[in-house]
């Protein structure tokens, strides 16, 4: 048993030791020298220690920063190590019950990120999204919040990283072009299970293409979300009330499963003015136990990306895989219009579900039962709302301005679900040029009446 009196010696903490040196130089009997190997959970090269000549005089842990890579040895309590930290749950805060404001997609989206804390934006201009950037670019710093126009997406989405990081709600606005530069950087955020709110305003590409609507974003956000096994939830606004509503559920939802949430919007939806109802009240964010918030408690917390060793990383994305299960099983999105006895069915989401939906009321009264299907959430496909009225549907129509990216969605949730074959037709617009309501009503009367001919 060590006398009360003797003084500790150290012991490193790899995942804590950033390999500043400091410790070095504090070192007078030359016991640490700097290290050569990776450790694979912070990516950095921690230092060597060799205690054979160690007099246990405690300059080097002065000398350490933290979170403290050299700790004193096992035989000794500890008083840096601070308990394990606990939660702090979000509250909420009631807002005055007001008149519903008139306002543009973009806006409303930026006042559902504020009722629903978010304080922290990082982002850079693109058409049609940037009225959002300047709304919270006004509102933020009243908030005691923080914007910071980046110098390019690639800097934005990363700024994000290290917001989540400390449990902070943070977001993004952007468009398609700049939807790609973020790939990268969201894919080590779901590799770091790190929330965080992106808001894509789909535009016509690809390439710069022009700022006319599109939603030709949908492959990428469900299909292709950074590099490895990446997925995030997508969600679908088809008004602004709806732009207002998903945009602060997807922080809930990105801070519930600790993943990033894309709000996919086209360029009519960013632009178009509406009403929209303010909720009756505002979400104050609490501090989630995860993260590095930079005091004693959250001091033994690790964020990374990066596994070095095969058997961790496969741990690592064995539990983002059960996210995604839990996610497929709890967070299936969909509203039905005049479903229940439609004989066929329109498939539609963002602004060309409201085209959709007049086609739909057209359609009735002249006799042709046709029902919306329209999903709210694009991954997951809310497949378990759809597949009961197969039965009796004789054929879909998928309208969409892209090239079958929803319509492949559609298919690929329809085999995964083991699904009833369908006859799919399609209507679809490319370039900045959404599907009209006669282009629906004219596909539908004539695949019925050919069908009928026939």
């Amino acid at each position: 048993m060590r006398a009360a009196t003797e003084r500790p010696k150290p012991v490193l903490v790899p995942q804590f030791c950033k390999g500043c040196g400091r410790c070095i130089d504090a070192c007078a009997h030359h016991c640490i020298t700097a290290g050569t190997d990776v450790n694979p959970a912070s990516a950095l090269i921690p230092v060597v220690l060799d205690l054979e000549r160690c007099t246990a005089c405690g300059l080097c842990f002065d000398a350490c920063p933290e979170p403290y890579g050299l700790q004193p040895d096992h035989e000794t309590p500890d008083r840096r190590r601070a308990p394990a930290a606990v939660p702090v749950p979000d509250t909420v805060a009631p807002l005055p019950e007001g008149e519903p404001l008139v306002v543009k997609g973009m806006y409303a989206s930026a006042l559902g990120a504020i009722v629903a804390g978010c304080r922290h934006f990082f982002g850079y201009p693109i058409t049609p999204s940037t009225e959002g950037s300047e709304l919270m670019a006004k509102f933020l710093p009243h908030l005691d919040g923080a914007f910071v126009q980046a110098v390019s997406e690639v800097a934005a989405i990363n700024m994000m990283y290290g917001a989540a990081a400390a449990g902070v709600r943070s977001m993004t606005f952007t468009s398609s072009p700049g939807f790609s530069l973020m790939l990268e950087g969201l894919s080590y955020m779901i590799g770091a299970r790190l929330p965080g709110v992106v808001v894509n305003v789909m535009r016509g590409g690809p390439g710069l293409g022009n700022i006319g609507p599109s939603q030709s974003d949908i492959k990428l956000a469900c299909r292709g979300l950074g590099h490895g096994d990446s997925h995030a939830i997508v969600l679908a606004p088809a008004t602004p009330q709806e732009m207002l509503d998903l945009t602060a559920l997807a922080f809930d939802l990105a801070f519930a499963y600790r993943n990033p949430v894309v709000v996919l919007a086209d360029g009519y939806l960013g632009q178009m003015t509406g009403k929209v109802a303010m909720p009756r009240q505002l979400t104050r964010p609490g501090v989630p136990d995860w993260c590095t918030a930079g005091d004693a408690a959250h001091r033994g917390n690790v964020i990374t990306s990066i596994f070095l060793n095969e058997t961790d990383l496969e741990a690592n994305n064995r539990e983002l895989f059960a996210t995604y299960d839990d996610i497929h099983h709890a967070e299936q999105r969909a509203e039905l219009v005049a479903c229940e006895d439609a004989d066929v069915l329109v498939v539609a989401c963002n602004t060309p579900a409201r085209m959709a939906k007049g086609a739909v009321s057209a359609l009735r009264a002249a006799g042709i039962k046709a029902g919306l299907f329209r999903p709210i959430t694009l991954w997951p496909f809310p497949i378990r709302a759809l597949t009961p009225l197969l039965d009796r549907v004789d054929r879909i129509v998928v309208v969409e301005a892209s090239h079958r990216q929803l319509e492949d969605e559609l298919r690929l949730a329809l085999s995964h679900a083991g699904a009833p074959p369908v006859p799919i037709e399609r209507v679809n617009r490319y370039g900045g040029i959404l599907p009209s309501h006669d282009e629906i009503v004219d596909a539908v009367v004539t695949i019925g009446g050919a069908e009928a001919a026939s």
